[in-house]
């Protein structure tokens, strides 16, 4: 038996003197050097006494070296658990606990402040810079640049990814080798990626979207990316000619759009602009088309699942949908309370069943039970509808339905009026308490720059266009949506800011 994941994206690549990594000063790692600098990370996690199925958690700034960790779990046969930024130590201590990890890498910043995380967990303590600099890089720097791959199959685990879940505890999602390995394969084939291609990479590499997506379809293209440590627009704009493919959030595609350096000339060489992990408002679809002439292609994913589904490379690119299936991936719409399959056209809950779907969230065999359906179907929690021609179309989260008076209100159906309105950029609606309907919807606004939108014409146009139990009780003007590492808004917290407003 082989290593299914290190085989297919690492493994590959070894001895290979083209560039993997473009760093922002401009130099290389090769493909070589990075798996060199992989198997000597490898001893260092293997000399600790970590053994097949350990949990190394990885809190660290984004790097070549980090990405080097990665590969080097998936080579020891050990499972990656990469931790947002942005967690505190007391978010982190869950996490590391939770998840059992024998190894902790951290930033040497926040080595103190963590290494009593460290100690509760039983876990040992590393540290990497965003420079590659810390106690595991010195640890590794003595150490063979050849490692012996331990064999690992498609069922075996090869990370834990942390749901952003927004009520409870985050669930720790375990994925397979194969879960990784056929997204990618379908996504790098669906999306035409090469050895040719250079993906400008300014995601972060904690997520789904820039970790198993962007990076793992680059290695299985045996192409390379310019590895930017964050999105900076002007550093974007700099290394755009120099890239042939991006994966971004929405945020990506209206700051570039709000640059007037940013035209059809700049962009005249490029393949393919990916957008991800939010929705992305008509308005930003059409304005990008006009400026460059390309369509953006959106796409869905899950934490649990990677990516479901994806608008066609060739054919028609919808706005507002997240296209088709992928090949292997079935997607259906379910009654939330029944779970029977509804017709195309009616919205319910989306059910999505592949080689894509998750093992189960660790050690929480009821909440597995709960979402993962015996015959092989994860019930997604996002309500959607799939139309006459087989778009699908992401209507909201369950948990966002609004309940009033007893109709069911989707926001995005709301969502969709407001931001159409003059000088509005965008918009959330939330589900807020009330005395006499249970619960009403609130429609928050953002203004674009400069302009003032009309809450009383908005209001009219409103009364309309929807049904009266559909208009919100109240419309408020905000800075800006909360909104979470990917450019989800948090509605939650919209809600509980709101929540005293009727009563």
């Amino acid at each position: 038996m082989a290593n299914v994941l290190y085989d297919a994206l690492f493994g590959k690549h070894a001895g290979r003197d083209t560039p993997f990594l473009w760093l922002a000063n401009g130099s290389n790692v090769t493909h070589a050097a990075f798996l060199e600098q992989a198997a000597q990370f490898a001893h260092v996690l293997t000399n600790a006494g970590l053994v097949i199925g350990d949990r190394v958690a990885v809190q660290v700034e984004k790097s070549g070296a980090a990405l080097a960790i990665y590969a080097a779990c998936v080579q020891a046969g050990l499972v990656f658990l990469p931790l947002n930024t942005a967690y505190t130590a007391d978010e982190v201590q869950y996490f590391v606990e939770n998840s059992g990890a024998r190894l902790f890498v951290c930033d040497p910043s926040k080595a103190d402040a963590l290494q009593s995380v460290a100690d509760g967990a039983a876990a040992q303590l590393e540290t990497l810079d965003v420079n590659g600099s810390g106690s595991l890089a010195d640890k590794a720097a003595d150490k063979d640049a050849q490692f012996a791959t331990v064999e690992r199959g498609a069922d075996d685990l090869a990370a834990f990814l942390y749901t952003s879940g927004t009520t409870g505890r985050s669930k720790g999602a375990m994925l397979s080798h194969k879960n990784l390995l056929s997204n990618s394969e379908t996504l790098a084939d669906l999306w035409q990626f090469t050895s040719n291609d250079v993906l400008l990479h300014a995601l972060p590499i904690f997520h789904t979207h820039g970790l198993f997506v962007a990076s793992n379809i680059t290695l299985l293209a045996g192409g390379s990316m310019i590895f930017l440590p964050k999105f900076d627009l002007d550093v974007v704009i700099e290394k755009l000619p120099q890239a042939t493919t991006i994966m971004g959030v929405p945020t990506f595609y209206t700051r570039l759009l709000s640059d007037a350096r940013f035209t059809k000339d700049l962009t005249a060489h490029m393949r393919l602009f990916v957008s991800g992990s939010a929705p992305l408002l008509a308005e930003t679809h059409v304005e990008f088309e006009e400026r460059t002439g390309h369509r953006i292609l959106e796409r869905y994913g899950m934490t649990e699942t990677n990516m479901n589904t994806s608008n066609p490379f060739d054919g028609e690119r919808r706005a507002g949908t997240v296209g088709f299936p992928l090949q292997g991936v079935e997607v259906k719409v379910t009654d939330p309370n029944t779970g029977e399959t509804l017709p195309n056209g009616e919205i319910g809950i989306l059910e999505v069943r592949g080689d894509n779907v998750f093992q189960g969230y660790w050690q929480m065999p009821e909440k597995t039970a709960e979402e993962l359906r015996d015959n092989g179907f994860f019930i997604t929690g996002d309500m959607g509808v799939i139309d006459a021609d087989g778009y699908v179309q992401i209507v909201g989260r369950n948990k966002d339905l609004i309940i009033s008076g007893g109709f069911n209100i989707y926001p995005k159906e709301i969502e969709e009026v407001l931001d159409s309105q003059n000088g509005v950029l965008e918009s959330a609606v939330v589900g807020v308490a009330h005395p006499d309907f249970g619960e009403t919807p609130v429609g928050v606004l953002v203004a674009k720059t400069g302009e003032t939108p009309d809450l009383d014409a908005i209001a009219k146009h409103l009364h309309d266009t929807l049904a009266r139990f559909k208009h919100p009780r109240k419309l408020i003007v905000m800075d800006a949506l909360p909104r979470n590492t990917m450019g989800k808004v948090q509605k939650n917290l919209l809600r509980e800011e709101l929540k005293n407003l009727f009563t």
